[in-house]
This record gives C-alpha cells, sequence and structure tokens, in this order.
C-alpha cells in the first residue's frame, strides 16, 4: 500500500476548529494524513509532504512595517510557528498552500504588504462574511490556479476584512474579485510550488473546483 502524504495543516489552537475538520476531512477524502499544528499541536518536520497555512486571526502588521488596528486581534505565537513552517516549505521546496491569512503571511514572509481594513473600500462586492460561494473571481488566463481549478470564474466564499496589497517576492497576483481586491496568488515559477488564496476551500470541499486545489497540493 503506498504511504499517505503527510501535510502539516496550521491554524487556531482553539478545541473546537471547523476549519482544521473540514481542512481534515477533505485531505482524508484525497488519501492523504493531515497533521494539526498550532501553538498547541506541534509536529517535526520530517516525513512532512506538503504544508497548508490556515486561517484566522489577523497577522501582526509589525511584520510588515504598520501600526497595529486599534480593535486587531493578534496572536504573534501563531504568527512565529506558521513563518517557520513557511520559511521550512520554500527552503525545501516542499508544496505549499495559503488559506485566507495563510496566503497574507505568505506574501509578507517574501516581502509583501496587507491593506489592514477593505470593509469601507468595497464597492462591488458584499462585505458580509459568509461560508457560501456567492462571491465572484477571476483568474488569470494560463496561471497555474486556473489550470488546477479548471475554470478562471469561481464563486467562492468570503470571511476576511485585509487583503494582499502588494504581493512578496517571487509571487504574482492571479486571481481578484471585482473590486480588483487580489484574491489569489503563486509562484511565479514553476519549480516552487505555491498557491495561496483568499478565500477558504476547506468550506467548500463539495465543490469540484475547490477540492481540486488540494489535489494539487498532494500531486506535486
Amino acid at each position: 500500500m503506498a504511504q499517505r502524504s503527510r501535510v502539516v495543516v496550521t491554524g487556531t489552537a482553539r478545541k473546537w476548529s471547523p476549519s482544521w475538520w473540514c481542512t481534515w476531512l477533505a485531505l482524508r477524502l484525497l488519501g492523504a494524513r493531515p497533521i494539526r499544528v498550532s501553538v498547541r499541536h506541534r509536529c517535526e518536520a520530517e516525513s512532512v509532504d506538503a504544508v497548508i497555512i490556515g486561517g484566522g486571526d489577523d497577522i501582526s502588521p509589525s511584520h510588515y512595517n504598520q501600526p497595529a488596528e486599534p480593535d486587531g486581534e493578534y496572536d504573534p505565537e501563531r504568527d512565529d510557528i506558521e513563518i517557520r513552517w513557511i520559511q521550512w516549505a520554500l527552503e525545501n521546496k516542499k508544496p505549499l498552500l495559503g488559506i485566507c491569512r495563510g496566503s497574507q503571511l505568505i506574501n509578507v514572509v517574501l516581502g509583501g504588504e496587507l491593506n489592514q481594513n477593505i470593509k469601507e473600500l468595497r464597492k462591488l462586492t458584499y462585505n458580509r462574511p459568509g461560508l457560501l460561494p456567492t462571491k465572484q473571481v477571476f483568474l488569470e488566463k494560463d496561471c497555474l490556479l486556473s489550470e488546477v481549478c479548471k475554470k478562471r470564474k469561481l464563486r467562492v466564499n468570503s470571511l476576511h476584512s485585509q487583503i494582499v496589497k502588494r504581493v512578496g517576492v517571487g509571487m504574482r497576483a492571479t486571481g481578484w474579485d471585482l473590486d480588483g481586491f487580489i484574491q489569489a496568488s503563486e509562484s511565479e515559477g514553476r519549480e516552487q510550488a505555491v498557491i495561496g488564496v483568499q478565500w477558504h476551500p476547506e468550506y467548500m470541499f463539495y465543490v469540484p473546483s475547490q477540492l481540486r486545489i488540494f489535489r494539487w497540493l498532494l500531486n506535486r
């Protein structure tokens, strides 16, 4: 029997974490072995095949040289753990998927910058957070993500109030919403496998295009 791919999935340390369990289910459906990592759940990098940096609280703005928001909710210890896993994945050329906060953090680690609050800037997309695929995302022609999803226009969910304002070094923006905010980014070359999505595909694992994102991670 072939050995299951071991996939680190970072996230909140809270006991009840819907994002973790939905990601766990998506990976298990594809035959992988998910490994939970948080400030309470640790894992050695040995024998890890891929890394998913999950969604959650805002990233401390000190990592991209901006002041903290008055109502910001930050988790510096989680930031540090996830930064180390991103650096490890990049150094060891392991497939890397960033989901929402995870996409933002990958770009920040690579020198990118965030917009901390886009609520007042939205004109054509909903401000209300939701798990259902109600928002449109348009992918660049011939980008890796459009190949993976087999589509250039996606319907996705939306749970974020921050976005990647400037992608990191070695990354390129490949998906936008109706307001022109970056919704997807990926590594410029195909040698390093990195995709970041601003939505939560784990909550839409029942949608073929979204499950394909996890399948891509395992087949690299």
